[in-house]
């Protein structure tokens, strides 16, 4: 293994042009195909085998207008001027109200609150709950807009009216802020560690090369496939982690081998050879673990930890190919502050 990675190295060092332009290939043809292929349809979550699974599709069965885990919206009527909401002119807009929510496409039933005995001992207050029939990630911004203009109408009619329930959350997909703020904090512990801007950009740079061909992968196979949103989610996560692992892999031990004087060709094929080894075998036991997320038998984590165990081989082969090859466009910037100076003098 040791041989074969320490020709690997020399080669991609050798070739450093050809290997950076093949990923800048790969990089741009899956983010061609991930851009255009067509968006996922919303598969819903299941857990087969398990009893709460089994309460899910028993209840499904026996009332189908609605999903076992569907949305909820409780609505609270509060009638004006210590009024009751049994009053006529309250309660009909009361009805009216709930009669609006009912009419949401993805609504799949409303209670009466005076049917329900749902009002306050005292009648100033009632309430109804609505039942969608998809879970609240399902929701569109069109039934989220029904819900808040049904009631703005109910309280253009006198009545005090507040919502709560999932269905009133936000439900918007990732901002990224947290990758950022963890790129951020790698970059600067780095750069303190390294005392080279080359040094700490370079596993950064190519972290992101894998995470960015992994994500794009994942995206063009979510239609077809059927991934779900959590997939990307881990990848990104462990993408980045192992990315910046083994490319400070081979950067380290291709410092310390030009510290003892060797060029950088042999360099880098020693280091991609001797780190090289523990990349390889450390990437082999993250895929395996990863994969073995199958095994449970639940779609979600399967999808999860396939999608985890391929970005973690993008990330392994980047930094046996790309890295060495960057290596041989900067062969002096990556190494200390003080051995550069050492050189020029």
């Amino acid at each position: 293994m040791a041989a074969f990675l320490y020709r690997m190295g020399r080669l991609a060092f050798r070739r450093r042009l050809s290997v950076a332009l093949f990923w800048a290939a790969v990089l741009a043809a899956v983010g061609l195909a991930g851009m255009t292929a067509p968006e996922a349809e919303e598969e819903p979550f299941s857990m087969p085998g398990i009893e709460s699974q089994q309460a899910f599709d028993l209840m499904e069965e026996r009332f189908p207008g609605a999903a076992a885990d569907g949305a909820t919206a409780r609505v609270v009527f509060v009638s004006p001027n210590g009024e009751k909401v049994t009053a006529a002119e309250n309660k009909e807009a009361v009805e009216a109200a709930i009669a609006e929510l009912q009419d949401g496409t993805q609504v799949a039933s409303t209670v009466d609150p005076y049917e329900s005995g749902a009002v306050s001992e005292d009648g100033s207050t009632a309430y109804t709950t609505v039942t969608y029939k998809v879970d609240a990630a399902g929701l569109t911004d069109a039934s989220r807009s029904h819900l808040d203009e049904s009631l703005e109408h109910a309280r253009d009619s006198g009545l005090t009216v507040e919502a709560g329930g999932d269905a009133m959350e936000d439900m918007g997909g990732p901002s990224g802020t947290a990758e950022a703020i963890g790129i951020s904090v790698a970059a600067v512990v780095l750069l303190i560690t390294f005392g080279s801007l080359a040094a700490a950009g370079l596993p950064l740079l190519t972290a992101l090369i894998g995470v960015g061909i992994s994500l794009f992968a994942i995206t063009a196979l979510a239609g077809p496939l059927g991934l779900a949103d959590t997939t990307s989610t881990v990848a990104i996560m462990l993408g980045l982690a192992v990315g910046i692992d083994y490319a400070l892999f081979i950067v380290s031990r291709y410092r310390e081998e030009r510290a003892k004087g060797r060029t950088p060709e042999e360099a880098v094929a020693l280091a991609t050879g001797t780190a090289g080894s523990a990349v390889v075998f450390a990437g082999l036991t993250v895929v395996i673990a990863l994969a073995g997320l199958s095994v449970v038998g639940i779609p979600m984590l399967t999808e999860m930890g396939l999608g985890a165990a391929g970005a973690v081989v993008v990330g392994v082969l980047i930094a046996l190919t790309l890295v060495p090859a960057f290596l041989g466009f900067w062969p002096d910037a990556i190494l200390p502050r003080k051995d550069r100076k050492d050189r020029k003098d």
